[in-house]
């Protein structure tokens, strides 16, 4: 038997993208991860991740200026774009993860990735709940990122996805992006 090139693209696209964002802390990998989960077709895009993959010369967001970092930033969010993009057309509901806090970031993911709905979803769990979280997780972090937080909600005021995720189970959170965006998860 004669191994051939399989079509990747093939049967519907998916029906759009999902960008979940807040501060560290909000909750956005657990609640993507769960979301994805809840499709028959998914897949997390995990923008840290992407950041991991630079072997050299990699720089991570910080509070201090960093113009690299900040090109960085564009870099990762241009591949989370290609990658939820070839994940659309071949059926896949795309959820990506990042810390979005800057309307300029957030409209580079609307300028990149094109052609497909893009649902933008705020966790919103505020500041203290998220340092609370980021205290209990594995995942130490070593920057107070708290004061995202009112970057977040003074740049993104208007946008219209916004969740309280506070008291929220994670799964309570989900049911509330499913029902805030109109997504409908598919049964096998």
């Amino acid at each position: 038997m004669a191994w051939t090139e399989v079509p990747v693209d093939t049967g519907p696209a998916a029906a759009g993208a999902v960008l979940l964002t807040g501060i560290p802390g909000s909750g956005k990998s657990t609640v993507a991860a769960a979301l994805a989960a809840r499709f028959t077709a998914s897949a997390h895009i995990e923008v840290d991740a992407l950041q991991e993959l630079i072997v050299s010369g990699g720089r991570w967001p910080s509070p201090e200026r960093d113009e690299e970092a900040d090109r960085q930033i564009f870099l990762r969010a241009r591949n989370a774009c290609l990658l939820a993009g070839s994940f659309v057309a071949a059926g896949f509901l795309p959820v990506i993860d990042d810390v979005v806090v800057r309307r300029a970031h957030l409209d580079f993911y609307r300028a990149t990735l094109t052609g497909v709905p893009l649902h933008c979803v705020v966790l919103a769990p505020g500041a203290a709940k998220a340092m609370e979280r980021n205290l209990a997780r594995d995942k130490t972090l070593t920057t107070d990122w708290s004061p995202l937080d009112d970057v977040l909600r003074t740049e993104l005021a208007d946008e219209k996805i916004w969740i309280d995720s506070a008291e929220l189970t994670v799964d309570g959170t989900v049911d509330a992006v499913l029902s805030a965006t109109g997504l409908t998860p598919r049964q096998a």
